[in-house]
């Protein structure tokens, strides 16, 4: 039994899987609802497959890149009931997970997958992968503009999706190889079936250290008065 929990982005996710095959889950599409939400999800999933938390094997969280806020709350609530529990802590890139849900549907084997995280502004986390999974361009931060993605779009077809692919379409949709999927978010599904293929191998995170992939430094934004 894995537990599997995706906060990464506005939506929270959470699932539970026995040896790769889907139980139960739940997802709740509504921002700034994690730190509230997210136990109370654990435990309507536990329920429905009538499993206890004394059976759970492992627990993994996608560890980003993705918000800031969210990726530690999904974090530290793993990191708290691997402790509790006495059980490994497992991981899976949010990008990676993207373009597995993705690649599931897809049967064009020419087409590049590139899963888009909102960043701010005109900036978003990315990676392109092959229909395979294999990696073409490593995740990365990367502001847009016309120009983006220049070398790959003359010659391939490039398939944008994610909550940072809308926000882009109008200065990429003009090469008449980007396409885009619209209403594309990471779930926890798609995270423990990756997670089980780790850990069949074993590639169990170190749980004192374990920190969520930020790939940015934070910044806060908040205004302060000064008098």
């Amino acid at each position: 039994m894995i537990l599997s929990i995706e906060t990464a982005t506005p939506v929270c996710s959470v699932t539970l899987h026995h040896e790769g095959k889907l139980l139960a889950d739940s997802n709740l599409y509504k921002s700034q609802s994690h730190s509230v939400m997210l136990n109370p999800m654990i435990e309507q999933v536990l329920a429905m497959a009538q499993c206890p938390l004394s059976a759970l094997k492992g627990i993994v969280v996608s560890k980003g890149p993705g918000s800031y806020t969210g990726l530690r709350i999904g974090t530290s609530t793993a990191k708290g009931l691997c402790f509790a529990l006495d059980i490994p802590l497992l991981s899976v890139n949010t990008l990676d997970a993207l373009a597995y849900q993705i690649a599931q549907l897809q049967h064009e084997p020419s087409l590049l997958l590139c899963p888009m995280l909102d960043a701010r502004r005109m900036e978003v986390y990315c990676a392109v992968y092959q229909a395979d999974l294999a990696e073409v361009q490593p995740t990365q931060a990367k502001i847009i503009d016309e120009y983006s993605f220049e070398d790959i779009l003359t010659e391939k077809k490039v398939l944008f999706f994610g909550d940072g692919a809308g926000k882009c379409r109008a200065v990429l949709e003009k090469n008449k190889n980007a396409f885009f999927l619209e209403n594309i978010y990471p779930k926890a599904s798609a995270v423990g079936e990756l997670a089980y293929q780790k850990y069949q191998t074993q590639s169990f995170e170190d749980l004192a250290y374990f920190e969520p992939f930020y790939l940015k430094d934070f910044v806060n934004n908040t205004k302060i008065n000064k008098a």
